[in-house]
C-alpha cells in the first residue's frame, strides 16, 4: 500500500465513521417512532404486559376494603358488594349525639335526596355511616332516620370501630390528630362517585343542595357526555349576597326555609320553622344568643328552647360555632328579608 492510498483512506474514515452513525441513529430513532405507533394503536410485542381496558378502574374490590356493617334494620352488609359496587353512592360519617355538624349533614342530604326523587334506591344510594358503633345501635340510627323524615334508598350503617376507621382512611376521610383525638371531632366531607367508571371527589356539607343533586343525578352518571342547556349569555344577573345572606344559605337553610317560596313546596326545608318574621316575633338579645349557642339554651332548659326542641321532633338546633357579628349578620338578613316579603305597613293594615 503507498502512502497516497493510506492518506486517502485515513481521510475518509472519519467520514465513513460519522456516516455509519448517522444511519445507526436513524434506523435506532425509526424503530422507536415504529414502538410508540404501536402502543398508540393498542398493538404491543410479545414480551410487553396487554394494557387494561379503558373501561376499568383502580378503585374497586382490591381496594376497598368490604367492611361488615349493619344497617338501620339490623341488616348484615358488606361495604364493598352490597353497597357501592356499580353505583353512583354518596356517602358520609355521622354519629347521633352530634350538636353541631351531623344534623346539618343529615338535613343537607334531605333536601338533596327530596330533589332526587324516585332515583334514590333506584340508581343513587346514601349511606351515613356512624363513628360512634358504641352508642349508635341500629335501633338508635333508625329512631334518628325517622326524625329527619328520609325516604327509601338511605342506609344509616354503624359496625366494628377499627373497621369503619380503616374505611375512612381509604376513603379519604380520616385526619390525623383530629379524628383520632380525645373528642368526636371528623372529617366534614362527603365522598360523592361512580364505583363503575371510577370517578370519586368529596363535596362539603354546606354545598348547594341543586349542585350536589346535579352531580349524582348527571356528572357522575356520564360524565363524558357534554350537558345542554340555554346559553350563559342569557342568564340573569345575579346580585351578590350579604355576609349574613350567605352565613343563612351556607348554615341555616338546611332546616329553615324562609318564606312561602322557599322550598316549601318541595317539603326540602321543613325541619325547622320558618324564620319569615322572625325578628318581630323574638327578642333580639335572646335570638341572637339562640343562634350562637343553642346546646346551652337547652341544657338551661329555656322555656322557648324547650318549646322548639319538642315540637320539631327533637331535633336539636346545632351549634355551628358562630361569632356574636355573625349571628348579627344573620338576624340583619332575616330582617331584610321579612321586611321585603312582608312590608310593615302591610301587617299593620292587617
Amino acid at each position: 500500500m503507498n502512502m497516497n492510498m493510506y492518506m486517502n483512506m485515513s481521510m475518509k474514515t472519519p467520514r465513513s465513521r460519522a456516516l455509519g452513525m448517522h444511519l445507526i441513529l436513524v434506523l435506532v430513532s425509526c424503530l422507536l417512532a415504529s414502538q410508540v405507533l404501536l402502543a398508540h394503536e393498542g398493538v404491543l410485542s410479545p414480551t410487553q404486559e396487554s394494557p387494561k381496558q379503558e373501561s376499568a378502574t383502580p378503585w374497586g374490590g382490591d381496594y376497598f376494603p368490604n367492611t361488615l356493617l349493619t344497617d338501620q334494620d339490623g341488616q348484615q352488609v358488606r361495604f364493598f358488594d352490597d353497597l357501592i359496587k356499580d353505583k353512583v353512592v354518596v356517602i358520609n360519617f355521622i354519629f347521633t349525639t352530634c350538636s353541631d355538624s351531623c344534623p346539618l349533614e343529615t338535613a343537607r342530604l334531605r333536601q338533596v335526596q327530596k330533589l332526587l326523587g324516585d332515583r334514590v334506591g333506584q340508581d343513587i344510594f346514601f349511606y351515613s355511616i356512624s363513628i360512634d358503633p358504641l352508642s349508635d345501635t341500629p335501633e338508635v340510627l333508625k329512631a334518628y332516620a325517622q326524625r329527619f323524615k328520609v325516604g327509601p334508598g338511605w342506609k344509616f350503617l354503624t359496625g366494628e370501630f377499627a373497621d369503619v376507621t380503616e374505611l375512612r382512611k381509604k376513603l379519604g376521610l380520616f385526619i390525623e390528630g383530629v379524628d383520632n383525638g380525645r373528642n368526636k371531632d371528623h372529617n366534614l366531607s362527603l365522598i360523592v362517585g361512580n364505583q363503575t367508571t371510577g370517578r370519586w371527589m368529596k363535596a362539603s356539607p354546606f354545598e348547594n343542595p341543586w349542585i350536589l343533586a346535579d352531580q349524582l343525578a348527571n356528572t357522575l352518571q356520564n360524565w363524558k357526555k357534554p350537558s345542554t342547556g340555554e346559553s350563559y349569555a342569557n342568564a340573569p344577573e345575579i346580585r351578590p349576597p350579604s355576609n349574613g345572606e350567605e352565613l343563612f344559605r351556607t348554615r341555616c337553610a338546611s332546616c329553615h326555609s324562609l318564606g312561602p317560596m322557599d322550598g316549601q313546596g318541595l317539603g326540602m326545608r321543613s325541619i325547622g320553622p320558618d324564620l319569615i318574621g322572625v325578628t318581630r316575633q323574638r327578642d333580639p338579645a335572646w335570638l341572637n344568643r339562640w343562634i350562637r349557642e343553642p346546646d346551652i339554651m337547652l341544657k338551661e332548659k329555656d322555656p322557648i328552647a324547650m318549646d322548639l326542641f319538642e315540637r320539631y321532633d327533637k331535633i336539636s338546633m346545632p351549634n355551628l360555632r358562630l361569632d356574636e357579628k355573625s349571628a348579627q349578620s344573620i338576624m340583619q338578613f332575616l330582617q331584610e328579608e321579612t321586611d321585603r316579603q312582608q312590608p310593615l305597613q302591610a301587617v299593620q293594615a292587617q
